[in-house]
């Protein structure tokens, strides 16, 4: 599925990629909704029609991933919220796994997220992600969601990488139709980003659902990198 002699920079994203969706569809879905009723006296079921219309709103936009921006319309903390249910933050399959191949075949390894800077903070303290790949980009460094097309352009002069030798890791098809609209050859889709829900019949780009399957094969040259 992927020709590893052929890649030097995997490019991946993080919820719904490294990590499990299912935090964040908690949260959004389930935590925030309950805590927003209390605190405006609403009943759960109109919070989160509410809650909801807001987001649609802002669907692949940067504000859609703003802390900050979600914080000033609800009036309420959410970074701070979203510590309330950090034991939900956990790894996709084999990722550790994954990770550690990518060091030792010599790939360089960067996540490239939409999620503001509050939580990834969050989930590093809670993963140390940020100890097992080369670097870190948030959307919000850019002041472009990656549906768009200025996050690419943008990462490019500030990160350089090869668009035919880097593999760009996502869940999200907005995102893999904006990086496949930039150049990138080489695209793979989470099928199953949430792990309480079922696994997504993806067509419009190569699939992948456990990282095991897609592991770089070390060559003898490689235990040099170790």
């Amino acid at each position: 599925m992927i020709e590893w002699d052929q890649i030097d920079t995997v490019l991946l994203d993080m919820d719904g990629t490294l990590l499990d969706l299912h935090f964040d569809n908690y949260f959004w879905m389930q935590h925030l909704p309950v805590k927003y009723a209390d605190f405006h006296e609403l009943e759960p079921a109109q919070a989160l029609e509410k809650l909801t219309q807001q987001m649609k709103d802002k669907v692949g936009q940067l504000e859609w991933y703003c802390l900050d921006y979600w914080s000033d319309l609800t009036g309420m903390p959410i970074a701070k919220l979203k510590e309330d249910i950090s034991d939900k933050i956990q790894f996709r399959p084999h990722v550790q796994d994954f990770l550690k191949a990518l060091k030792k075949a010599g790939k360089k390894s960067i996540i490239v997220t939409n999620a503001h800077r509050d939580s990834v903070d969050l989930k590093m303290l809670h993963t140390n992600l940020d100890k097992m790949v080369d670097g870190i980009i948030s959307s919000h460094d850019y002041a472009f969601p990656k549906e768009e097309q200025g996050f690419w352009q943008s990462l490019m002069e500030n990160a350089p990488f090869d668009l035919q030798r880097t593999v760009l890791i996502d869940d999200s098809l907005p995102v893999l139709e904006s990086a496949r609209k930039y150049g990138f050859e080489h695209l793979l889709c989470i099928s199953q980003p949430d792990s309480q829900k079922p696994k997504r019949d993806i067509s419009q780009f190569k699939a992948v659902d456990q990282f095991s399957d897609i592991m770089p094969i070390l060559k003898p040259s490689d235990t040099n990198h170790e």
